[in-house]
């Protein structure tokens, strides 16, 4: 008898027509002899058969008392909570899959991206049950922590999961079955935690895998939306303003996502020095920047050339971990400084341009990277990537440091 691996990103643990708890019997064998080294029969579906193997290679005992691990204390909860951009999807989640929880089976819970439980609801009686496996709110779910789980083993495997009975890692898990779907930042792609409904082993469902995902995916549309009506009110109160700028500028979010440019080469998203508040702050893409206030994040103007205090570039040749070398560059000025690990060719680059001050064409880059004059498209290319690292230090016509930076190579 073989367990069937399906393509389908969506993959059901128990199909529909079989019966869960003969399926459960033969998934327990399954676990004992792979704990214990010896013959399976039949083999794990390939996204619990990887999830074993990584707990095997961490030490992870199958007999391990979940219920006591660690979890966040009150105010930590609050923290990750705020932190974690859920919290504005909590409520839609919740309402679309009520109908899995309402017949008091089943908890639905959120966590976030490392796994910890923020939010849980369900019935007294499935709470309680929960309480006793330790699946609580501030609970560490982790693949690490508890096993292979539907929270830990998607953030893992990036994929919605269902898991069921014997599938879990740790046996005291096995009287459960758990969907979970991960929820990703629709800015970014990065995933901000999981979306999860478990219960008694008894209650699963193939379809529960699929409405579990599609609500996931519900809950990323609506902070895009949000994402977007913010940035839409922020440009509102913006553009005026920017209307009437006498220099470049723009208009970014508390995350450095733009909203609105003036004079200033277009982007997605502003790098946000550390703790930026209004006053003169130094962009890495940008140079010294006067910050003021505006209704949800951060008016950002360049400062003008004259009016710009001297900063200080030092590159250094450092050994990388695979034993080559790269160039450290550091760049300080009196508004703070920041540091930033070139490839070799783009620290050859400005190397080069540190020892000829005066400015270099296309062509003479050319020829002192490739041994040919001809080969500007790629240089163009090159700089036009180091320009939007290193902002207004770097000059193009030719291509130079600017004027007032002090360049220092080290070693």
């Amino acid at each position: 008898m073989t367990i069937s691996d399906h393509v389908s990103d969506l993959e059901p643990a128990v199909q529909a027509g079989d019966d869960p708890r003969e399926f459960a019997h033969v998934l327990s064998a399954v676990h004992d002899a792979a704990m214990s080294g010896g013959r399976m029969p039949a083999r794990p579906r390939a996204v619990i058969d990887d999830s074993w193997q990584r707990l095997r290679r961490a030490g992870l005992s199958p007999d391990a008392d979940t219920a006591v691990e660690r979890g966040l204390d009150v105010e930590e909860l609050e923290e990750r909570r705020r932190q974690s951009g859920l919290h504005e999807v909590v409520d839609e989640l919740a309402r679309n899959l009520d109908s899995l929880i309402a017949d008091g089976d089943n908890i639905l819970v959120i966590a976030d991206a490392r796994g910890h439980v923020l939010w849980r609801s369900g019935s007294s009686r499935v709470l309680h049950r929960a309480d006793q496996l330790g699946f609580i709110e501030g609970a560490d779910w982790a693949e690490g922590s508890v096993g292979t789980n539907a929270i830990g083993t998607a953030l893992m495997s990036g994929r919605s999961i269902q898991v069921f009975s014997a599938e879990h890692f740790v046996r005291s898990h096995h009287s459960w079955t758990c969907t979970g779907a991960p929820i990703k930042d629709p800015r970014t792609g990065e995933i901000l935690g999981v979306v999860d409904v478990s219960g008694p082993a008894a209650t699963i469902h193939p379809t529960t895998l699929a409405l579990v995902h599609a609500v996931a995916r519900l809950a990323e549309s609506q902070l895009r939306e949000q994402h977007h009506r913010r940035l839409d009110c922020l440009r509102a109160v913006a553009a005026p303003i920017l209307a009437r700028s006498p220099g470049p500028a723009l208009a970014v979010d508390v995350d450095g996502w733009v909203a609105a440019v003036d004079a200033v080469s277009p982007r997605s998203r502003l790098v946000l020095p550390r703790g930026v508040g209004p006053g003169r702050s130094f962009f890495g893409a940008l140079g010294e920047c006067d910050v003021e206030a505006l209704p949800g994040g951060w008016l950002v103007r360049v400062a003008d050339a004259a009016d710009r205090s001297t900063t200080r570039v030092s590159m250094r040749t450092v050994m990388t971990a695979a034993g080559g070398e790269s160039v450290e560059v550091s760049v300080e000025g009196a508004s703070g400084g920041w540091t930033h690990r070139c490839s070799p060719r783009h620290g050859d680059i400005l190397t080069y341009l540190a020892r000829h001050r005066s400015g270099v064409t296309a062509a003479q880059m050319s020829t002192h990277l490739f041994g040919v004059d001809d080969r500007t498209v790629t240089v163009r290319a090159e700089m036009s990537r180091l320009r939007k690292r290193f902002g207004g230090l770097l000059m193009a016509g030719p291509y130079r440091f600017a004027d007032g930076v002090e360049v220092r190579l080290v070693g």
